[in-house]
Order: C-alpha cells, then sequence, then structure tokens
C-alpha cells in the first residue's frame, strides 16, 4: 500500500499533469491553469500556517506580483518570463520589509493585520492612474508565449512544481522541526534556542514571493491587470478553502484540495457567479467541524486501518 500511495500514484500524476494538453483543448486548459494559480497560492497559505500564523494576505501579495510584472514589461520592456521571476522577487522583498514589523504581531492581530495590507495596496493602485492605470488597470499588447497554450500551460506546471518542491522542502528539512515547536508552543522554542523571528520572517518572505510569482503567471497569462480582479477576494477564501478541504500541514493537502476544489468552483461560477464566496465560506466551516484532517488525512487513516488490517 505506501509504495501504491508513495511512488505509483504520484507517477500517473506527474505523467498525466505533463500530458494534460495534448488531450485537452483550450477551455479544459484554461480550467487547469486557474487551479495551478489557486494550488500555488493555497501551498504558500499552508507552509505560513505551519508556523501557527494565520495570513489573510494573499491577494495583496498575489497583485503585487501581478503589477509588477506587468509594469516591468510595459514600462522597461523586459521580457515576460523574466518578469514573472522579477515580480516574484519583488513581492518577496517587500514582504520581508514589512514583515520586520507586522511579524511582531500574533493570532488574529497579525491576520487582520495582513487583510488590511492587500487592502491598502488596492487603494494605492487605484491613486495612481498614471503609472498603474488606476481603476482601469493595464493591458499587454500580447500574453505570454504569444497565446501558445501548450508552453503557457508547461510554464504554469514548472511553478506548480517549483512551490510543491518548496512545500515538500518545508516537510523534510530542519525547518520542519522548527516551525512546528513554534507552532506549538513559543515559550518551548525559545528555550531551544530556536530564533522565532528569524524564522518567521523567512517563511512569510518566501511565501509572498510564491504568491507574487503566481500573481505574475496569471498577469501574464490573461494579459491585463486592473484593481479589482488582482486583489480579488477569491485570491483568499478559496485557497483557504482548498487547504482545508485537502487536509492542512501537508504538501499532499492543499494539491488535491486545489484539485477538487477548482472544478467544483467552475460551476458554481456559471449557476451561482454571485454567491460562489459563500459557498467557499460554508465549504472552510464545514470541512473544519466535520473532516479536520481534510481529504488527504482521512485517506491516509482509511489506508493506515487497511495495512494493519492486512497485518
Amino acid at each position: 500500500m505506501k509504495i501504491l500511495t508513495r511512488i505509483i500514484l504520484p507517477a500517473i500524476v506527474v505523467l498525466l499533469s505533463i500530458t494534460f494538453p495534448l488531450f485537452a483543448g483550450p477551455y479544459q486548459q484554461s480550467i487547469a491553469k486557474t487551479i495551478i494559480i489557486y494550488m500555488i497560492l493555497a501551498l504558500s497559505w499552508n507552509i505560513l500556517l505551519k508556523t501557527g500564523q494565520i495570513s489573510f494576505g494573499l491577494a495583496g501579495f498575489f497583485g503585487i506580483g501581478a503589477y509588477a510584472s506587468v509594469l516591468l514589461s510595459l514600462r522597461l520592456g523586459i521580457p515576460p518570463l523574466l518578469t514573472i521571476i522579477v515580480g516574484g522577487i519583488i513581492t518577496a522583498i517587500l514582504a520581508a520589509a514589512m514583515g520586520m514589523i507586522i511579524l511582531r504581531l500574533r493570532a488574529m492581530y497579525f491576520a487582520i493585520t495582513t487583510l488590511a495590507l492587500g487592502e491598502i495596496f488596492r487603494v494605492i493602485i487605484h491613486n495612481l492612474p498614471n503609472f498603474a492605470g488606476g481603476a482601469h488597470g493595464l493591458i499587454l499588447s500580447s500574453v505570454i508565449f504569444d497565446g501558445n497554450g501548450y508552453f503557457t500551460y508547461w510554464l504554469f506546471l514548472a511553478g506548480a512544481f517549483f512551490s510543491i518542491g518548496l512545500s515538500y522542502f518545508f516537510d523534510k528539512s530542519k525547518f520542519h522541526l522548527a516551525l512546528t515547536t513554534i507552532r506549538d508552543n513559543e515559550i518551548t522554542a525559545k528555550v531551544r534556542g530556536i530564533d522565532i523571528f528569524k524564522y518567521l520572517l523567512i517563511v512569510f518572505t518566501i511565501t509572498a514571493g510564491m504568491q507574487g510569482l503566481a500573481g505574475g503567471l496569471y498577469s501574464q497569462s490573461f494579459g491585463f491587470v486592473t484593481p479589482e480582479s488582482s486583489f480579488s477576494g477569491d485570491f483568499i477564501l478559496l485557497p483557504i478553502a482548498m487547504a482545508l478541504l485537502g487536509g492542512i500541514y501537508t504538501t499532499a493537502g492543499p494539491v488535491v484540495g486545489a484539485i477538487v476544489l477548482g472544478v467544483i468552483s467552475e460551476y458554481l461560477k456559471l449557476y451561482i457567479p454571485y454567491g460562489h464566496l459563500v459557498v467557499y465560506g460554508l465549504i472552510i466551516v464545514i470541512v473544519i467541524l466535520f473532516m479536520p484532517n481534510g481529504i488527504v488525512g482521512m485517506c491516509s487513516n482509511t489506508f493506515r486501518k487497511v495495512d494493519q488490517f492486512n497485518e
């Protein structure tokens, strides 16, 4: 059973994800790219959650990365692929600067502050019509790879693999023990000599960079940015719901949750376009109450019982 879950299934998923555009149409590819964007956001939120900090700043850093990528293309003429990477780095640097201040906060104070930052970013963009397009946003003359669906999808997939790799690193490296200790008890972490602020700043910076990278992918793929679309509440609620549905504190959880809820969300937007955020909120409440370990946790418990039964 362990060989099936740890080697065979992941290998099949990777193979299918790589060959997906070869048998899927433009509409299916568009859905897959959207799911990947939310998957990256869900993974980044989950990594920071491992420190015990709940962030609602996903949309803020996502929007910064999106705008940075577009502005670098329009104002400096930098190639699209490079603007995505630089946009993520700019977002990470900005997050590091803000983290020096806001990471002194804890619990709901930190969460509310990160939520407010996203709104502050949106208001600032609104009031920069000459530089950032104001309320009307900015439009690129062409999208990345001139709209080639195959290359664009594989670029998004590379971003997903990179994000999964980062999450896996935090699960298996020395960071895992440090972050778990910080989450469980900060006093114990201090006694053991763990520099709490240093670890929080590193994780906050890296996860913000991931969110900025996702924003750059989004803007270069769709060819435009606006304050409302780039800083949308969708980029907060949906990734959180995906991580909770799949299972928090694991790498597989946000991935599974993104795929399941990503497909469901497409139908929700068709049938209840103005109420789908309410459904995401309900999913968060239901999962917390009745499935605290998410889909991955539930499946792991099932496989564990099967192995015990076979023994």
